[in-house]
């Protein structure tokens, strides 16, 4: 046998119990209902399963899996979105547990779901009891029923791609197909076929969703504004980024952490919190490990962490200045040798001089913008460097070790960093530092075309963050 059990990944209204149906049909083969609902263990009202209670179940999910494995012949559950998660980390984990995955679409199992709670009907045996009911379509509710069901859908697939495994699909169509049933008999490896389907459970609301909708034209606007085909999707070729925990920066006595975005004012942050403490902003602790963070953490109660952000233009123009023009230390050397030779950036070869225009810089900058753009894209041969990664990569990093309490604009520092100061009990925190050391500042060089080429860029960033045009 391929598989020890296996587990049918569904949702509400999907057909499921049809499926268990059928799949009990099957000689050798159990379908324990919803083993794994946290309000009951299997079926309602029933006190246990294979010899384990609900009460155990709490205790030790894995118990119950172990006794599914042990129980004669092929023995699985069915799963939705909402039970029990440790069952999901170990099922999905395991491949010796069979997946079947069965979808539906999702306006159609929306409708059937308020169908039944208007009805109080759930299953259908007798069609002569039938509850006619319509449903009532909720624009806000539905947007969630969609989330929830793609969320779900995204987490299985991910966990089967990351563990070289693979699922057994099934829509809600194919339930009434003999073949497809007896495919999936094939694929779980075990020897028994259908030769008709088990039809005791009967469709409850046949027909179209117009006759079932009783507010059907509101349905159809509210649907005519979903982007079916994620048309509005900025794409995203960046590589993920790790929390880049040892270049966190945290007070000498006041327990804020600085979270610094590369390319961001982390000089003007890390000097105020060195003035804020009356110390070199080289005695700041930083070079942390995640467990001495952690160490850190809990020796600070009621610390506060944050990041600042700072407008895409502006720190582009920053790294440009600070990594790319010059030549000396700190300066990104083969970076930007492959930038003059590989890109054909107009930048001097020997650092920037008394010669060095506007109208140079001007131009040296547009193009480092359109190098990022095709950097960010996946483009290039070049390492997407944190200086210029998009700022919700890095944000979306921090958070894989604990995510910044607050995140700052760089134009709204003066006021939001001397209130955690004060929150931190700095009656007269200091005024934040200045910082600029450039050929030309960003005003004397900014155009349309600029602000252009850096949304283009950094599309992501303006769209996360809500940035407009740069105003100085």
């Amino acid at each position: 046998m391929p598989f020890d059990y296996f587990i049918v990944f569904a949702e509400m209204r999907t057909g499921s119990n049809f499926l268990e149906t059928n799949l009990n049909a099957l000689d050798g083969v159990t379908c324990h209902g919803e083993a794994f609902n946290p309000h009951f263990i299997g079926y309602p009202n029933r006190a246990d399963m294979l010899g384990v209670t609900q009460a155990m179940r709490e205790a030790d999910p894995a118990r119950l899996i172990t006794e599914v494995k042990r129980a004669p012949g092929l023995n699985g559950f069915r799963y939705f979105h909402d039970h029990d998660p440790r069952v999901l980390a170990i099922a999905l984990a395991d491949p010796r547990c069979a997946k079947i995955v069965l979808t539906r679409n999702p306006a159609d199992s929306y409708v059937s779901w308020k169908i039944a709670q208007a009805t109080g009907q759930w299953k259908l045996t007798n069609v002569t009891k039938r509850k006619e009911g319509l449903a009532e379509f909720d624009a806000a509710e539905f947007a969630e029923h969609l989330d929830r069901l793609q969320g779900f859908q995204i987490t299985l697939l991910h966990a089967l791609q990351t563990t070289g495994q693979t699922a057994f699909y099934l829509a809600y169509e194919d339930l009434q197909d003999l073949e497809v049933m007896n495919g999936l008999a094939a694929w779980l490896g075990v020897p028994a076929r259908l030769t008709d389907l088990d039809r005791s459970l009967k469709v409850q609301n046949p027909e179209p969703l117009s006759a079932k909708v009783a507010n059907f034209d509101a349905m159809q606007a509210a649907l005519a504004g979903l982007d079916r085909f994620n048309l509005t999707r900025t794409p995203n070729f960046e590589p993920r980024r790790g929390a880049a925990v040892p270049s966190y920066v945290a007070g000498a006595r006041t327990p804020l952490l600085h979270l610094p975005v590369k390319g961001g004012p982390e000089r003007i942050v890390t000097g105020w919190m060195a003035a804020l403490d009356g110390v070199a902003p080289g005695t700041l602790q930083t070079r942390f490990t995640q467990g001495s963070l952690r160490a850190w953490q809990k020796d600070h109660p009621g610390h506060r962490s944050f990041a600042v952000i700072r407008h895409p233009v502006a720190r582009a123009h920053a790294v440009f200045c600070d990594r790319i023009l010059p030549t000396g230390k700190g300066a990104f050397g083969e970076v930007r040798q492959t930038l003059r030779r590989v890109h054909k950036l107009p930048l001097p070869k020997d650092g920037v001089d008394a010669t060095w225009t506007r109208a140079q810089h001007q131009e040296a900058f547009l193009a480092f913008l359109r190098f990022v753009k095709m950097n960010l894209a996946g483009q290039t041969a070049l390492r997407v460097d944190a200086h210029w990664a998009s700022q919700a990569q890095i944000i979306q990093g921090f958070a894989e070790f604990a995510p910044a309490d607050v995140i700052l604009r760089e134009d709204e520092i003066e006021v939001w960093l001397p209130a955690l100061a004060m929150q931190m009990g700095h009656a007269n925190p200091p005024p934040i530092p200045t910082d600029t050391d450039w050929p030309f500042a960003l005003s004397d060089i900014w155009t349309p075309e600029i602000e252009a080429a850096a949304e283009a860029a950094y599309a992501r960033d303006y769209a996360t963050f809500g940035f407009g045009p740069w105003r100085g």
